[in-house]
């Protein structure tokens, strides 16, 4: 039922910010080109219906870019901020967007760049506006106790907790939590203000007294051996039922059920770029990005390729043994920062401050992570993204597997040339453990707009770092 009536909501804001669109770019053709604000030669030459024309093209653009940026997700509202941050990135790459497909692609000059000028602000601010009236209306409504369900929770365990904390993260969803029974907390015993009203033998009693519309069955993981019988007591009392699973001591992270012809099937951790939709976005991403890095860099590696032949011999692109998506093994490509050495000795050794092997140009490019570069034509082959988790050598993930909880799970993705623990300064001799950290919440948390994000930090964090040795 909460997720039938979150899709609804997400349906409902769908078609609202489809209509923003829309009322917005007309407001921003109306100032151009009907208002005194402006003169209204030149670029008025186009007509009013082909302005128009252009939002079959807007209009799914920016749905798309707003999918992408999580504005439709059902737990994306966790602050204000964070929404009209994500309203502004959206609207940001959907000008651009615009800009390089008319007036680069298309060489449609005439169209005004005033009007995009104005459209870009204007949807902005009425796409915020009218996101926070929603969240009055729905306010007022649940005020005044429409279409509110008032439900009861049997067990006492941490899923009673998470369940509660979601509800009441989402009063949206229409829910309000009447009270637990446990036969193991005493009475009394509240959590957020619900209540712990008796033993489960009382539900018979409670229900005529509450007038409940669901009951959610919550109990902890060592009292599974009674549920059947609870379920049979739940389903006597004629109240919708619900189980919702102690799985937190077991599973510590965010899984997600599919129904497979009937069987439910609980997967242990949500990877977005799992979903083929956001992994082709991402392709798309890495091999545009990829291209565009390649052109604008080409300097910069000519210079480095030039530095790396004077002052010292040896190969101009160094290759390594690293492990990428599903574990599979790639040759990354480096400029070459350090001396010639045997195999069996650079295989297993960490670079160390000051680390002799290093040649003199070699420290200037690794503390600029210019030797990252040539990692652009991983990017295009497919090896590597540009963001995710930095790929490491088969030795050391042996090692770190068997050391590190959840190591392996970094392979769920594409390793990147840079990633949320590097701009969070995880990078050369730093912990292991806390890498591992940021790149398991990289993995669980991807977004559009967090790619973006990590792009503009790594600009001003990631390029120069000092763990880089």
């Amino acid at each position: 039922m909460i997720k039938d009536n979150q899709t609804q909501f997400d349906r409902l804001q769908v078609v609202i910010d489809g209509l923003v669109i829309i009322i917005s770019y007309w407001i921003a053709w109306m100032i151009k080109f009907i208002s005194p604000w402006f003169s209204h030669g030149g670029e008025g030459a186009l007509s009013f219906g082909y302005y128009m024309q252009q939002l079959l093209y807007i209009v799914p653009l920016y749905l798309v870019l707003y999918y992408g940026c999580g504005l439709f997700d059902s737990n994306r509202l966790k602050g204000r901020r964070l929404e009209i941050a994500n309203i502004v990135k959206a609207n940001t790459l959907g000008v651009l967007v615009i800009i390089l497909v008319l007036y680069v692609l298309l060489k449609q000059m005439h169209i005004s760049r005033t009007v995009l000028g104005i459209f870009f602000v204007t949807n902005c601010v009425m796409d915020t506006a009218a996101r926070n009236l929603i969240r009055m209306i729905q306010k007022r409504m649940r005020k005044t106790g429409y279409n509110q369900k008032y439900m009861l929770l049997v067990g006492y365990s941490r899923a009673t907790e998470e369940y509660i904390d979601r509800i009441q993260a989402n009063p949206q969803w229409g829910y309000v939590v009447r009270g637990i029974l446990d036969d193991h907390v005493a009475a009394g015993t509240t959590y957020r203000g619900v209540k712990v009203l008796g033993r489960i033998a009382n539900l018979m009693v409670v229900l005529p007294e509450s007038r409940l519309d669901e009951i959610a069955i919550t109990l902890g993981l060592n009292e599974y051996f009674r549920l059947e019988e609870i379920v049979a007591l739940c389903e006597k009392s004629g109240v919708h039922t619900k189980f919702i699973p102690d799985y937190y001591n077991i599973i510590p992270t965010k899984p997600y059920t599919e129904d497979l012809q009937g069987l439910p099937v609980i997967n242990i951790r949500y990877v977005p770029l799992s979903n083929t939709f956001n992994a082709m976005i991402k392709r798309i991403t890495d091999v545009v990005g990829s291209m565009v890095c390649i052109v604008l860099f080409s300097p910069v590696m000519l210079l480095a390729a030039i530095g790396v032949k004077c002052t010292s011999p040896g190969p101009l692109i160094y290759k390594q043994t690293r492990v990428g998506l599903h574990n599979r093994s790639f040759e990354m490509f480096k400029f070459r920062s350090m001396e010639i050495q045997k195999e069996s000795q650079e295989k297993k050794a960490w670079t160390v401050k000051d680390d002799p092997r290093v040649t003199r140009i070699g420290r200037i490019m690794r503390k600029t992570s210019i030797d990252e570069l040539p990692q652009l034509f991983n990017v295009l082959k497919g090896d590597m993204s540009l963001i995710g988790p930095r790929p490491e050598r088969p030795f050391f993930v042996e090692k770190f597997r068997e050391e590190i909880p959840r190591y392996m799970i970094k392979h769920q993705v594409r390793p990147g040339m840079t990633g949320w623990a590097q701009v969070n300064g995880y990078r050369g001799d730093t912990s292991i453990r806390k890498r591992i950290d940021c790149d398991l919440y990289y993995i669980e948390n991807w977004t559009f707009s967090l790619d973006v994000k990590i792009l503009f930090l790594t600009v001003f964090r990631g390029f120069v770092n000092k763990n880089a040795y």
